[in-house]
Formats: structure tokens, C-alpha cells, sequence
């Protein structure tokens, strides 16, 4: 039997239909190191929510390294990381900047630290410290911070939230920047709390990062357009 060839007509439709459904794909994949998770991250996905509600957003937490690595084969469409001020960013990367903040040491409230107005290194040597799993930006910053020196006893964490925990849990401190402890859950509860660095003036950037390359889905481009929105409400209704 002889297939039957399609009319120019019917093959454009055809075509056409299959680059919607791939601008209209029902997942949209996010790398994210869990930063901002309540000022922006949650508030984002339940916005995005309402506006497709029948396309899931996997969240998929991974370090920096990991995520770039995604967004450049495909593996993800949009990933939330941070950076230092001043540090470069990846070329083949889109990034746009979301929120600015500073490293603050989280603590839980009886901690002999919480009665500090600022935390100075040595301060924060007395303390166990949890320190984030090299990969992460606060590793870096917390082995800059401390030049060498050498905390009376450390811990190592896979990301903010599970250093959140730990903290909670009275294992000791960590340093973590301020958006991702301010109005977290547990902070609200008063299960911990935290403290500026003494003598610090490090501004840690949240950006939100997609492939230069390739095509976005539509649904990628209203997450994108989402944190955007929700990242310049948030700072304006910052005091």
C-alpha cells in the first residue's frame, strides 16, 4: 500500500501544532539550590499555578555547578542560583538578577550569639559551625570568611534547608544569606533566628539563569516572567 501524501496545507498545520506543543509543554523543570524559598520561590510556583494548571513544575535541587551543566544540555529550563557580587557569570547563560541580600549567621534564639547585635569571626568560631557542602556559594564564602581558620567543631549540610534543620535542631550555627532565613517557616515559629556578620559588607545576588540557546516553552517564559515580578514586589515592600 502507497502512504498517502499530505496537501502542503496539511503539513504546515501538522507542523505548526507540533512547535506549539513543544512551546506549550505540560512540565517546566527548575534547578534550584533552594534559595528564597519562601519570599520567592513558593509564591512563584503558586502564581504560576493559577495560570497553568495543568503544566507541572518539577523542582529539582542540585548545586550551582549541576544546574548550569542542565541549562546548557537541556536538562532543566530555568534555574534559580546564587552569586557573589563581582563574581562572573557564566557567558552562555541569559541571567537576569533577582534579589540582593547579605550572609547572615543563623542561629536558634538561646543561642549565647542571638544576644549579639553582630557576629565577628571569633564569635562565630565558639560555636559548632554547619557549614554548606563544597559545590555550594556558602561554602566559599564561610572558608573566605574565616582565612584559614578553624572552627572548635563542624558539621557539613547539603543546601540551606537541611542547614535550616540542623540549626533548629541545636547542632549549632550556619551562614546563610538573609533571604533565605527571613520569613522561613521555622523563623516565623521561632525555632531559629539570625544575626549580621561583624565588619561584613558581601552582597550575595539570587539570579534566575536560562540557556542562551535553543527554544523556551511558553510555559518557561510565564515562570520566568513570574520571578521577575514577584522578585520586584518583594524588594519594594522591603522597608
Amino acid at each position: 500500500m502507497v502512504a498517502e501524501e499530505l496537501p502542503d496545507g496539511a503539513v504546515d498545520r501538522l507542523r505548526r501544532a507540533a512547535d506549539e506543543q513543544h512551546r506549550t509543554s505540560r512540565t517546566v523543570r527548575l534547578g534550584t539550590v533552594f534559595a528564597a524559598t519562601v519570599p520567592l520561590l513558593v509564591p512563584a510556583i503558586r502564581e504560576f499555578h493559577a495560570l497553568h494548571s495543568a503544566t507541572e513544575v518539577e523542582v529539582i535541587a542540585a548545586q550551582q555547578s549541576v544546574i548550569h551543566r542542565s541549562l546548557l544540555e537541556g536538562g532543566v529550563d530555568l534555574g534559580l542560583v546564587n552569586y557573589l557580587e563581582g563574581d562572573d557569570l557564566a557567558p552562555d547563560l541569559h541571567t537576569t538578577e533577582l534579589l540582593r541580600g547579605r550572609p547572615v549567621v543563623c542561629l536558634r534564639p538561646d543561642s549565647p550569639l542571638a544576644a549579639l547585635e553582630s557576629v565577628g569571626v571569633d564569635d562565630l568560631l565558639s560555636e559548632p559551625l554547619i557549614v554548606m557542602r563544597a559545590g555550594y556559594l556558602m561554602h566559599r564564602f564561610t572558608h573566605r570568611l574565616l582565612k584559614g581558620r578553624v572552627p572548635s567543631f563542624s558539621y557539613s549540610a547539603d543546601g540551606a534547608e537541611m542547614g535550616k534543620l540542623m540549626v533548629a535542631e541545636g547542632l549549632g550555627v550556619t551562614v546563610l544569606p538573609d533571604y533565605n532565613v527571613v520569613g522561613d517557616p521555622l523563623e516565623r515559629t521561632g525555632a531559629i533566628t539570625c544575626r549580621p556578620l561583624k565588619d561584613d559588607t558581601t552582597t550575595v545576588l539570587l539570579v534566575v539563569q536560562r540557556s542562551r540557546s535553543g527554544s523556551v516553552t511558553r510555559a518557561a517564559r510565564d515562570l520566568h516572567r513570574i520571578f521577575v515580578e514577584r522578585a520586584e514586589a518583594h524588594r519594594t515592600a522591603q522597608p
